[in-house]
């Protein structure tokens, strides 16, 4: 059975991504900059921090790191205040989990005031004993770090904590630092579902069957 669960959020839980998708653009734009194509998939896999410096040296900014990460957080903020649902089943599933006893964080590469206000509205946030955050870890998930973070915070192994991961990278991450896989689909990684599902350890369509973590 299942002994702790790391969660990340935006793709995962979170039905979020085409909201994040343009957000740099978008940002750029509200400053009179033509961003380089395919920004957001440049920035996908860095954390807050990582992208403000990103956009920082890429754009010759002269916003702090701070201003810039405030700027991109306001061109998405109001959908994770208004918008934004759950994945489908991913109530159900956080649930059964949690009435079994099985330690559950999360892993997100958002800033904090922006999933948990996302969270307290849709009234998942209390199935999380605690939220991680790659800004507050200060990495990346193309390092270990946040999952580290997260296992310690539960006491568990990583052998024996099972991270939950809708992107490629991420999965890679946690799969070479010893951690259980589940690769979960979404829309915004499905051009690499295939390879997901090679180097995970359970891949899942939607997040219906929490049984199987269970036996």
């Amino acid at each position: 059975m299942i002994v702790g669960a790391i969660f990340d959020l935006d793709g995962t839980i979170l039905d979020s991504m085409p909201a994040w998708e343009h957000a740099p653009e978008r940002y750029l734009t509200g400053l009179g900059i033509d961003a380089e194509p395919g920004l957001g998939k440049a920035m996908f896999s860095m954390s807050m921090k990582e992208g403000a410096e990103y956009l920082k040296n890429r754009y010759g900014l002269e916003e702090d790191l701070n201003a810039i990460i405030e700027g991109v957080n306001r061109a998405v903020i109001y959908f994770y205040h208004e918008r934004i649902p759950l994945k489908e089943g991913a109530s159900d599933f956080l649930s059964a989990l949690k009435q079994a006893g099985v330690k559950i964080t999360a892993a997100t590469a958002s800033d904090r005031h922006v999933v948990e206000k996302a969270l307290n509205r849709l009234k998942a946030i209390d199935y999380f004993d605690r939220i991680f955050t790659c800004t507050e870890v200060g990495a990346g998930k193309a390092k270990p770090d946040i999952y580290l973070a997260a296992a310690g915070h539960m006491g568990t192994l990583p052998r024996d904590t099972w991270v939950f991961e809708d992107s490629l990278y991420a999965i890679k991450t946690a799969k070479d630092a010893g951690f259980r896989t589940v690769g979960v689909y979404d829309a915004s990684s499905a051009q690499d579902r295939d390879e997901i599902r090679k180097i995970c350890d359970i891949y899942l369509e939607k997040l219906d069957n929490a049984d199987i973590f269970l036996k």
